[in-house]
């Protein structure tokens, strides 16, 4: 693949109510759908995350633990569908912009060993690039060949896709401004981090590491974690706020945006 991708991660925390179960928040969906058609990326990826829609499914029947119990068969299944709902609203919100969406189950093309992609069938993917389709994934339930099932996070997938297809950038949207001193949520003397290196990235996964975040694929510390290849890979990461409006527009068209910028660069002395 000569052009390289842009790819674009909307968490489940902003296309979702985390607080209700199987929510979408609509409006935001919507208007990042517009963003999104109003920006005119080519070769577009877009991964988004759960939220309220696998999460407390995925949670409830223990799915990111492996297979345990005949019990978590249907649970799988009820996870799985449900992200499956979010995606097609996602998609539905994205082709009434005119933004040539098509759903990509993750379940249907990767097999994972031990909670890490092991195969992809990428040649699918890769096809709908060239055309100028704009594949939309999720995190999602799949297979896995050491503990049964596992959940693929998709900031895995985020990651795994800039190294594969060597990604020009990666654009990271989430529920707060970017990456903070601590968490903006509980700590009001928090300070955004507008710029982050390589080895400063490392050094702040292990102040993350001692954050305790209730989520089945991470939080913060996932993201993180999943960005350091991608950033050792020469690839620019940008972290904005996806909740306020006009920031993933910005972002996509590279525009000053009120964010963290992560890159390999060089630890001011």
């Amino acid at each position: 693949m000569s052009a390289k991708s842009t790819i674009l991660k909307l968490g489940g925390s902003v296309i979702t109510r985390k607080e209700k179960p199987l929510t979408p928040n609509l409006r935001a969906i919507r208007r990042l759908a517009r963003e999104v058609s109003q920006a005119k990326v080519s070769r577009l990826i877009l991964v988004h995350g759960g939220g309220s829609y696998g999460h407390p499914l995925a949670k409830q029947y223990g799915i990111g633990g492996g297979y345990r119990d005949p019990s978590q068969i249907m649970g799988f299944s009820r996870t799985h569908q449900a992200m499956v709902a979010l995606n097609r609203l996602v998609v539905d919100a994205l082709i009434r912009r005119d933004v040539p969406a098509v759903a990509v189950q993750p379940s249907s093309c990767v097999l994972t060993k031990s909670s890490r992609i092991h195969v992809m069938e990428e040649r699918p993917l890769r096809r709908l690039l060239e055309v100028g389709f704009v594949p939309v994934l999720y995190g999602d339930a799949v297979i896995d060949s050491d503990t049964g099932f596992s959940i693929l996070s998709g900031d895995q997938l985020v990651s795994y896709f800039a190294l594969r297809l060597g990604a020009d950038r990666v654009v990271m949207g989430i529920d707060v401004d970017g990456l903070y001193t601590a968490d903006p949520k509980t700590d009001s003397s928090a300070r955004l981090i507008p710029h982050v290196v390589l080895e400063e990235l490392k050094r702040l996964r292990h102040r993350i590491e001692e954050a305790k975040v209730v989520d089945v694929t991470g939080g913060m510390l996932g993201k993180v974690l999943e960005l350091i290849p991608t950033v050792e890979r020469g690839i620019p990461v940008i972290i904005v706020n996806a909740a306020k409006p006009g920031n993933i527009y910005k972002a996509l068209k590279g525009e000053r945006v009120v964010g963290t910028i992560i890159e390999k660069g060089e630890a001011i002395a």
